[in-house]
């Protein structure tokens, strides 16, 4: 009975895990590829989300790629004037071969949906196409043998204008994610978390946001999504931190962000996107020496490992 006893005290006492999903998709020197539009783009939540990987795993070396793009869609659809007529909104496809060929990710994780209803009215044809448009996606990460984690889209806050309100379309949009799990998908189901957390802080002051245009989120938006990607990763703990400089310094979230743009100039530079005034510089080569310089002040003292090629897999 006593031993009993002492291996479920030990059961409870132990620290806490990372989750099923960590287990099967993080693995030593991946390569991570974040896919979306200007949300992502922005990169907040997604220098988070690094700076968590850092903390959590000091010992591993993620090389983490930031590949969004402002205005993107995956339904290929866009507005009537958008960009005051300049040009139309970018399609993934046009330019997502060149990425995954370059990149060769292990893992991708995407967030898209925000502008795959160009602001409109929930209709079937541009559910469809939004739908479509994951499932090519899909095909696509499996023809480079890669995961993919699906996010859903950041909320629509209307601000509480009466009338058509788009977070219809995107809850929607949404609501079809989450229901492929059934499928064996990894669905990281932000819309739903995002919106109670707006929703509460809301019921205490009636004029919070974290999107004053309504769409794009401000730095507490972006923890916010950080957040539910930790907590779909079974850091739970973390994911209850009030911002990301409980995880790291400032000066080592300051270099995590200043290598991820290194990065994301290059990836654009070498892949050439046909959306005008995308910041673009260097080569993936020479991001990766430039990158190195920040890797002593990020880990420490650490053993750095570089991420291998698919051929030595």
């Amino acid at each position: 009975m006593k031993r009993i006893f002492l291996i479920l005290l030990s059961v409870l006492l132990w620290p806490p895990t990372i989750g099923t999903a960590a287990e099967t998709l993080l693995n030593k020197n991946q390569k991570i590829l974040f896919l979306g539009d200007s949300i992502t783009q922005a990169g907040g939540y997604v220098a988070n989300f690094e700076a968590w990987l850092v903390q959590k795993f000091p010992e591993n070396r993620f090389t983490v790629f930031n590949g969004g793009l402002s205005s993107e869609t995956v339904s290929g659809l866009s507005e009537e004037g958008h960009a005051s007529g300049k040009f139309p909104r970018p399609c993934l496809f046009e330019r997502l071969e060149r990425v995954l060929s370059k990149i060769q990710p292990d893992l991708i994780i995407a967030c898209y949906g925000m502008n795959c209803g160009i602001y409109k009215e929930l209709e079937e044809d541009r559910y469809v196409r939004y739908r479509n448009g994951i499932l090519r996606l899909r095909a696509a990460a499996r023809q480079y043998e890669a995961e993919i984690i699906h996010v859903t889209p950041p909320i629509f806050d209307n601000h509480g204008k009466a009338g058509f309100d788009y977070d219809h379309v995107l809850t929607t949009y949404s609501s079809w994610l989450v229901a492929q799990r059934e499928q064996g998908w990894h669905v990281a189901d932000l819309h739903s978390e995002m919106r109670t957390k707006v929703d509460q802080k809301k019921k205490q002051e009636p004029g919070f946001t974290v999107q004053k245009d309504r769409i794009h989120p401000n730095d507490e938006g972006h923890w916010m999504i950080a957040q539910c990607l930790i907590a779909y990763f079974g850091d739970h703990t973390s994911a209850k931190f009030a911002s990301a400089r409980q995880l790291l310094t400032d000066s080592k979230l300051k270099a995590i962000n200043q290598r991820m743009r290194i990065y994301q100039k290059a990836i654009h530079a070498e892949t050439k996107p046909l959306r005008p005034n995308v910041p673009q510089g260097g080569t993936l080569e020479s991001a990766t020496a430039e990158a190195s310089q920040f890797e002593q002040h990020i880990y420490g003292n650490s053993t750095v490992e570089s991420a291998p090629h698919r051929s030595e897999r």
